[in-house]
């Protein structure tokens, strides 16, 4: 049994089209086995509703979720709702328990607020998950990169690597400025996994997987 935790330095960086291409890749190549998703926490709509659209036959699960899009402390306190992370972890643990591998996808990014004391970072270091780091490819990557790692490595993170994603089309000139990937992973002694090029269309399953395949795929299944 294997579980990875998809984290990202801030919201919309690319943490769900990441976890899509290696769902999408895991039901390409490992059919035979089974595969489980789960969005820790929501607040708002998108994610899980695009996870059972692309993947009608896998088990989608999200133990806690909140209407209004915003920190889920103030979501739950303005719905006037507590946060049950033991409803959570207890979601994660029956996933795991019956899939060959799980694919969690945490909120916001690693130093967001999950509670009024705890962050998504704390959440994997406390709970051992395996993690990658999703980073947008743009000016100031750098430090994003570099910032995130340190937090990680604060809160004893497995981080397992870093994967660049790219939410508009880009040269590979611009991409080399962006994320000189030399340079990152001597400043963070991270290995970077690949990087996930703009995708025009996000829901195409071939070319979702296609893209993770150029990954450090291997890297992510070791436990």
């Amino acid at each position: 049994m294997t579980t990875l935790l998809i984290v990202g330095t801030d919201t919309e960086v690319g943490k769900t089209v990441v976890t899509c291409a290696l769902a999408a890749y895991w039901q390409t190549y490992y059919s035979s086995q089974s595969l489980g998703i789960i969005k820790l926490l929501q607040t708002g709509t998108g994610d899980v509703e695009q996870y059972h659209q692309l993947f009608p036959y896998v088990e989608v699960v999200n133990p806690l979720r909140y209407d209004t899009p915003v920190a889920p402390p103030v979501a739950a306190e303005r719905e006037n709702r507590p946060i049950l992370l033991d409803q959570v972890w207890k979601g994660l643990n029956e996933l795991q328990k019956c899939k060959n591998w799980v694919l969690a996808e945490a909120l916001g990014g690693l130093g967001s607020p999950v509670t009024w004391e705890l962050t998504v970072a704390d959440l994997a270091g406390d709970w051992r998950l395996p993690t990658v780091l999703v980073v947008p490819v743009k000016l100031g990557a750098i430090a994003q990169t570099v910032a995130n790692v340190a937090l990680a490595r604060q809160n004893k993170v497995n981080l397992k690597g870093i994967i660049f994603s790219c939410s508009r089309p880009m040269s590979e000139g611009e991409i080399a400025n962006f994320i000189p990937i030399s340079l990152i992973q001597s400043l963070t002694q991270t290995p970077v996994l690949g990087i996930i090029p703009y995708l025009e269309n996000t829901k195409d399953i071939n070319k979702l997987a296609h893209v993770a395949a150029n990954l450090d795929i291997e890297r992510l299944l070791q436990n």
